[in-house]
């Protein structure tokens, strides 16, 4: 049976249903705050709207300044990057960190965290779960904000897994990192076929933690000889970037600390690009355009070579040259050797995402690089061009494929006016446009693209100037 009251007053003692006593406690709440009085002419509901909106402003530019976006250094990587191939930023198998932590997929390496961090705790004597969580819990406001998208930690039930999961992740890496330098009674054999795959996912912009977190977590268990984690990080991944084994001596020359690497990622793009000279930037010169490919080059007379040859020094340390090391003059391009594999595009789209989101990276030597190879290569034409000079070598299958591999990855990429390659350009374009030069190319590849078609080309040149001679002397004869 329907109840219909009809409420006279706020106070009045009325036996009403529950549903109904919770409206007319609402309605309280409401004429409490709302509460309208005229004082100096002055309407206090918009005054005291006008005060709650502050208030949650105030709150929020708090929170804002809070979160310290110049200490941000673990990105979402923006949508213009993503559109164009979204897997290759994130993880097949397992979830480091607070980006990808609740995807279903990655649930199965949970155990082996656990193996983790059991073999962890072994390391040490007295060492256990909760004197790890409270030496992080020292690092959980530094490492937050080196995060741009994290959820809400206020509550002491976030904040407790958001340490369990810094223990948990942190110590995988850790022993993950231990395991590919020992090399032996590995808990993921070097065999296996997860192994790769979590190589290509401590590589991720997405899936990093902060390396001071990875840092600490070592030095808690770091054995008197134990080499830093930073070099035993760099030659964990020498297998999947083709970076040099680092020793002590190579990583001091390198002039970088510890305290500045950010993450394993950052780490990778550091010992990269180290040794690359710093070029001058001149505003005043003419910003480079739109290079032909490296097929209308050829056409224009230019030539391609490979240089970058692996090599060993006095020291016995493999040494190699730059991948950046490009260079054009007198009509010659030399570009070292590229491997294009599996992992290639997943590598560079997350070195190109963390540059394009860094504002202290400077020079953005693989957003460059990027750029200035998709200027190189269109089609399948200018690919087969670079592979039989020995310039890239193609491991995942037609050639048109790593046409399309370059010609997306640029995508949602800034060129700034710094770009690397700007003289190169220049001096492709400037090349291209001397006539001379295509009237030579066009000679070369028409007339002497062979031995046989120089040798009649000159025998035909030749026969005509014979001719031409022959014709003048008999001139001249019925002349006289």
């Amino acid at each position: 049976m329907a109840h219909s009251i009809e409420i006279t007053s706020i106070d009045n003692q009325i036996p009403l249903l529950q549903t109904e006593k919770n409206e007319i406690e609402e309605r309280r709440k409401v004429d409490h705050i709302i509460e309208i009085k005229e004082t100096n002419g002055q309407d206090p509901y918009r005054s005291q709207t006008k005060k709650s909106v502050n208030q949650i402003f105030d709150e929020m530019f708090e929170d804002l300044n809070n979160l310290s976006i110049k200490s941000c250094t673990i990105f979402k990587v923006n949508v213009g990057q993503r559109e164009s191939n979204s897997d290759a930023y994130t993880p097949k198998m397992i979830s480091i960190g607070s980006y990808h932590k609740k995807n279903p997929q990655l649930r199965p390496m949970e155990k082996y965290k656990l193996l983790y961090l059991q073999q962890f705790l072994q390391r040490k004597d007295g060492l256990d779960v909760e004197s790890c969580i409270n030496e992080l819990e020292t690092l959980k406001k530094e490492t937050m904000n080196c995060y741009n998208d994290i959820e809400d930690l206020c509550d002491d039930s976030c904040t407790s897994q958001f340490l369990q999961m810094l223990l948990l992740d942190g110590c995988f890496v850790v022993e993950f990192i231990r395991e590919c330098t020992e090399g032996e009674d590995n808990i993921i054999n070097i065999d296996d076929c997860i192994y790769g795959q979590i190589l290509r996912d401590l590589m991720l912009l997405e899936n990093q933690l902060p390396f001071f977190v990875l840092n600490q977590l070592h030095d808690m268990t770091k054995q008197d000889d134990e080499l830093p984690l930073a070099i035993l990080a760099i030659n964990s991944f020498t297998f999947f970037v083709d970076l040099p084994k680092m020793t002590p001596e190579s990583f001091r020359k390198t002039k970088c600390n510890e305290e500045n690497i950010k993450h394993l990622l950052h780490a990778v793009h550091i010992f990269s690009c180290h040794g690359n000279p710093m070029k001058k930037s001149n505003h005043n010169k003419k910003r480079h355009m739109i290079m032909p490919n490296a097929t209308e080059l050829s056409e224009a007379g230019v030539s391609f070579a490979k240089i970058g040859n692996i090599n060993r020094n006095k020291d016995n340390i493999r040494d190699m040259t730059s991948l950046f090391d490009i260079k054009f003059e007198n009509g010659l391009m030399t570009i070292p050797c590229f491997q294009v594999c599996d992992d290639t595009e997943t590598f560079l789209r997350n070195l190109i995402a963390y540059e394009q989101q860094s504002s202290d990276v400077q020079p953005k030597y693989f957003s460059d690089y990027a750029t200035f190879m998709d200027y190189l290569i269109d089609s399948d034409k200018d690919v087969n061009l670079l592979r039989r000079k020995g310039i890239i070598e193609n491991w995942i299958g037609e050639d048109k494929e790593v046409a399309s591999l370059f010609n997306k990855i640029g995508n949602g990429v800034t060129v700034y006016s710094t770009f690397y390659y700007n003289e190169e350009c220049i001096k492709a374009i400037q090349h291209c446009e001397q006539p001379w030069n295509r009237m030579k190319a066009n000679l070369r590849h028409n007339y002497f693209n062979s031995p046989w078609a120089g040798a009649s080309t000159v025998a035909a040149i030749i026969l005509l100037l014979l001719t031409a001679t022959q014709t003048v002397l008999a001139f001249t004869g019925a002349v006289k």
